[in-house]
């Protein structure tokens, strides 16, 4: 097989070069990286990267091929940056290769580049705008001016879903930001049938279905942009017990009247310590967010339940008056570890108790 250059261009100017791989087309979006070691299948179907390029820190990608069995989502990414990836993946469920699972979805993709460096560029300086393309372009103005915009609209499933299951004990509407399906398999483990509905209803539509909780999902961009949203989670706190993950949480905050506010290179990867600061135990959690609520915004209005133990952002809040809790990292993680598997039965207490 013949090699086709190609060239990650970044905003300020910085060119990797390296081999295409996936779609031959260019693409500008934000690029950030990704500590997994394994799970590349689970980061490429996960809705919450919409709009961006997402580069590994792990060197070897697509060793296991493509198995739709673990996909989270549809993919939204704009592009995918690694270090070396496998051409002939080894795995009895494998159903195709990387390669063509980003060729299928348009995604280009560029391998050969060194990812420790742009790593380390993007610790140093923040997440950065790039394009993955075979031509450098004379001007940058494109990739300088792009930005992560209108993505919770392009990631939510505009139809009503209803993931039923026979005899449950409770009925949970889910707030669809870009969920991961994940989250869905965890409640139907629970014992719940969820409705899922767009980002865009109502609170008076989410209350006919007369649910005992609701869930708000993770999703990509900026919290903040989703005003609409933002004034419809405050109609529902206080009326049923709500759990948030990710985004959900986020938008939570913003609903209960905290802000929000860009981090300069996130939490992306499995490997992120949080301390709980009822029990002091600290769990590694996997995580995906560019996003942070400002815990000076809240006070008087939500309790500090979970830091990161790293740089001691906020990583989960609760609203006892209200009913409802919400959580920065992904306790229903796949790939990645689950040893925070326990608030779903924290949310199913909650619901029991209402």
């Amino acid at each position: 097989m013949t090699e086709t250059k190609a060239y990650l261009v970044l905003s300020n100017g910085s060119v990797f070069e390296g081999w295409s791989f996936g779609a031959s087309c260019a693409q500008i979006g934000e690029l950030v990286f990704t500590t997994n070691m394994c799970g590349y299948i689970e980061t490429l179907t996960d809705p919450s990267y919409a709009g961006q390029i997402v580069l590994q820190t792990f060197p070897l990608i697509g060793n296991y091929g493509i198995i739709p069995e673990d996909f989270e989502g549809k993919p939204f990414l704009h592009g995918y940056v690694v270090r070396e990836y496998c051409k002939t993946p080894s795995n009895f469920r494998s159903e195709e290769t990387l390669d063509a699972y980003l060729k299928q979805h348009g995604i280009p993709g560029i391998y050969g580049v060194d990812t420790r460096a742009l790593t380390e560029l993007i610790r140093e300086s923040g997440v950065m705008n790039a394009m993955i393309t075979d031509q450098i372009p004379a001007d940058l103005s494109a990739i300088q001016s792009y930005q992560v915009t209108g993505v919770v609209a392009k990631a939510s499933d505009p139809q009503v879903q209803v993931y039923a299951i026979p005899d449950p004990k409770h009925h949970v509407v889910l707030m669809d930001f870009g969920a991961k399906q994940n989250i869905i398999r965890e409640l139907n483990q629970a014992g719940c049938t969820v409705t899922a509905v767009p980002y865009n209803t109502t609170a008076e539509t989410i209350l006919s279905y007369h649910p005992d909780g609701v869930m708000l999902s993770n999703g990509p961009g900026d919290p903040a942009e989703n005003k609409d949203v933002i004034r419809e989670i405050r109609k529902l706190m206080g009326k049923v017990p709500m759990f948030g993950i990710c985004l959900g949480h986020q938008l939570m905050a913003l609903a209960a009247g905290g802000s929000t506010y860009k981090m300069k290179y996130g939490h992306r990867g499995a490997n992120q310590p949080v301390t709980d600061l009822v029990s002091k135990r600290t769990f590694i959690t996997t995580q995906n967010h560019g996003y942070a609520v400002d815990l000076g915004s809240l006070k008087g209005k939500a309790s500090v339940r979970f830091i990161n133990a790293n740089d001691l952002t906020c990583e989960g809040l609760d609203y006892p008056v209200q009913r409802c809790f919400t959580v920065q990292f992904h306790p229903e993680a796949c790939a990645g570890p689950k040893d925070t598997e326990f608030l779903f039965k924290r949310f199913i207490r909650l619901m029991e108790e209402h």
